[in-house]
């Protein structure tokens, strides 16, 4: 993920999303963003859910492995925590990066993701980064054969994925329907102009 800017490139896009977020807090329902780191030998939460206006976005640095399985138990367990997520919040959105291949049991933990109560009904979004990356595997975590993984090869095309997520997760905030899918259609992010 250190090569070529990508992992810079990630962490600005992250902040950027944050930061598009907290300025589409209009009172009437907020967007609040947790994420989770997923490298060396366990998953770890990087920034606790939060409401965007009040994230302080830190860096993320790449450490080798990639503990997906991990990373899956991690989201379940905050998403379903009634405690940390209200019974009245709308449908979540999970979005997946990764930049190699899972080197944990990851299965058991994705099929756990997917059919828990609420993780079951979130959209899902993922972008495999660099040629390492197995798309099979981040295909399963999107569950469905209509759905796309994005191919990041270069900084820009993070940039472009994490503005087609931004897009996506505003208009669902906007909506009058927020727990529904907002479909914007999955464009080729070489059509995307930001």
């Amino acid at each position: 993920m250190n090569a070529d800017g990508k992992l810079v490139a990630l962490n600005n896009a992250i902040a950027e999303m944050i930061r598009t977020f907290a300025d589409e807090d209009d009172g009437m329902a907020e967007i609040h963003v947790a994420v989770i780191a997923f490298g060396g030998v366990s998953a770890t939460i990087h920034i606790p859910l939060t409401c965007a206006t009040d994230v302080k976005w830190i860096d993320l640095t790449a450490t080798g492995r990639t503990p997906l399985g991990s990373a899956y138990d991690l989201a379940r367990e905050l998403i379903e925590d009634r405690n940390t997520v209200s019974s009245r919040a709308y449908r979540p959105t999970i979005v997946l990066v990764s930049d190699g291949v899972p080197t944990d049991d990851w299965q058991p933990a994705l099929e756990a993701l997917k059919v828990s109560g609420r993780a079951s009904k979130a959209s899902r979004f993922a972008m495999g980064v660099g040629s390492e990356v197995e798309p099979e595997v981040l295909k399963a975590f999107l569950g469905s054969d209509h759905s796309r993984v994005f191919q990041a090869h270069e900084a820009r095309e993070i940039r472009k994925f994490f503005n087609w997520v931004t897009m996506s997760v505003a208009a669902r905030s906007r909506s009058t329907s927020p727990n529904a899918f907002v479909d914007l259609g999955m464009p080729d992010l070489d059509d995307l102009e930001f």
